[in-house]
């Protein structure tokens, strides 16, 4: 499940990439680097590429909570991994059919919401180390 969301999750990304590449591309330090006579390699890897790293890894952990919140939807709605393995929408799954018991579905849910968070804070930690417009 995981190889086929990521076979097509990547075309949104895509986009995103080619759309911080053309915006940077037009931006004054890359005029000045082609004034200065830079080869367009350089111009790529000096100049545009870490400028635009930046706003995609701000982006990444957002597609990889997606990418876990989907497979979760799919294994809790039974379209998922077979049933005999374990997983986290299996899990809630199992606290839904058995309402009574509390402790299938609190703690499957704590971890998911961790996982999430966890996710999200050190994709901005990232994003924050490898910002080049960042003053120090």
């Amino acid at each position: 499940m995981l190889v086929i969301l990521s076979l097509f999750g990547w075309m949104g990304l895509s986009d995103y990439v080619r759309a911080e590449f053309l915006r940077n591309r037009s931006l004054d330090y890359v005029t000045a680097a082609r004034a200065l006579g830079l080869r367009h390699d350089q111009i790529i890897l000096r100049h545009v590429l870490p400028n635009s790293l930046t706003p995609v890894i701000a982006f990444l952990p957002f597609r990889m909570s997606a990418s876990i919140l989907a497979l979760t939807s799919l294994d809790f709605l039974g379209l998922g991994v077979p049933s005999s393995t374990p997983s986290l929408g299996e899990l809630l799954a199992q606290g839904k059919d058995n309402l009574d018991a509390w402790w299938i579905t609190v703690p499957t849910f704590g971890v998911l919401v961790g996982t999430l968070l966890l996710l999200i804070f050190v994709g901005e930690a990232l994003r924050d180390a490898l910002d080049t417009r960042r003053v120090q």
